[in-house]
């Protein structure tokens, strides 16, 4: 289950040490400590800067994909609300994008959700046709996170530009995984989280393209160039760009090799399971992300008898966080609710091996067999 998190990598974790332990300054103060521990810091932001073609200017460092996403959305809303409260987003957005929307819509602004047709992917004419004189931003995520379908976001930029709105992808799913520049898509703005790619869990950034009007997200300080308070988690930073670069570095060989771990799966599951499906785009996905659905059967289900097994997988349904409701990504590509339920997202990292590959191979069809024989569907 690498699309919910990643293992640090060695290379990484020693990276990060030294700023935890001796080097421990805190990046505003001017002594030697203290600026040591600055020089950590913009090195790293440069890293991150090289990574996906951006100016180091251009990076501020957050906590999260969930802060970015927050940050550039109400951020952008309320710092150009004098020419138009209307957002325009998509149906399979992440949370952190769908429940600041629907905040949004509490507090005046209008927002527009775009259906995705069956395998996820948003339409350029969709878009196009809802932009309005009132619109001022449009985000919408580069890759999906529980289908792992990639969307064509330098084509839905470039209609965005058109009528002069700015745009917004999380790029969370996406950055590590296969390319992403920023002066190719043209984005205004892109979220990225450390966790995804081999960092330790809470640290972020957002790219904010220079002479963006945008808001601060904290007070307090004048760190991040007056942008975003708070003393930098400096171990964080370091560990982001040791992790991002890694990441570019050996991506084509990672993705290359993740794409066949992943196409052997899918094609492994499906030749031994009659009624089953791959959600999501067949070729327009992420190298090492598969949502597979299983009829007649509850994806809670499987995911308990592969734990025992020792695999560690996901649902498509969003049961285990005590909803009955299906996945609304699920929903969104047509899916009824009892198609929806039973899906099992298996997503895979650099660890991932062939050995992985051929025990799940192995030890879920006869899961499948055995709850679909004690099913009454």
């Amino acid at each position: 289950d690498n699309s919910a998190t990643t293992a640090v990598r060695p290379e990484v974790l020693e990276a990060m040490l030294p700023y935890l332990s001796e080097q421990y300054g805190n990046p505003s103060s001017i002594y030697g400590l203290g600026q040591a521990a600055h020089q950590a810091v913009e090195e790293a932001r440069g890293q991150v800067a090289k990574a996906i073609g951006a100016a180091e200017s251009e990076i501020v460092f957050t906590a999260c994909g969930t802060e970015s996403d927050n940050w550039a959305i109400r951020g952008v809303a309320f710092a150009n609300q004098n020419r138009g409260k209307h957002i325009i987003t998509s149906a399979i957005e992440h949370h952190a994008v769908l429940h600041t929307c629907k905040q949004l819509e509490k507090e005046g602004f209008s927002i527009t959700y775009l259906p995705v047709d069956e395998t996820g992917l948003v339409s350029p004419d969709d878009l196009k046709a809802a932009i309005t004189d009132e619109t001022i931003l449009v985000t919408i995520m580069m890759a999906n996170n529980e289908i792992g379908t990639i969307e064509p976001i330098r084509e839905l930029c470039a209609i965005a530009h058109e009528s002069g709105v700015l745009f917004h992808t999380d790029a969370v799913q996406a950055v590590g995984h296969i390319p992403v520049n920023v002066e190719e898509l043209g984005v205004d703005l892109l979220s990225l989280s450390g966790h995804k790619f081999h960092a330790p869990k809470g640290i972020g950034a957002l790219y904010i393209r220079k002479g963006t009007r945008i808001g601060t997200f904290m007070q307090g300080g004048a760190q991040e160039r007056n942008r975003r308070a708070g003393t930098e988690n400096v171990a964080g930073i370091v560990a982001l760009g040791k992790a991002i670069t890694l990441a570019v570095e050996e991506l084509p060989e990672t993705s290359e090799r993740l794409t066949q771990l992943r196409d052997r799966t899918i094609k492994g599951i499906l030749d031994r399971v009659p009624y089953a499906r791959l959600n999501g785009h067949r070729e327009k996905r992420l190298p090492g992300s598969l949502n597979i659905g299983f009829e007649f059967i509850e994806g809670e289900s499987i995911l308990l008898l592969l734990v025992m097994k020792g695999i560690a997988a996901s649902s498509g349904s969003a049961c285990t966080s005590g909803s009955l409701d299906p996945s609304h990504v699920l929903l969104a590509i047509g899916l009824p609710h009892e198609k929806a339920h039973g899906s099992v997202r298996l997503s895979y990292s650099r660890y991932t091996t062939e050995e992985d590959v051929d025990y799940i191979i192995e030890t879920l069809p006869p899961i499948i067999e055995r709850l679909r024989a004690m099913s009454p569907l």
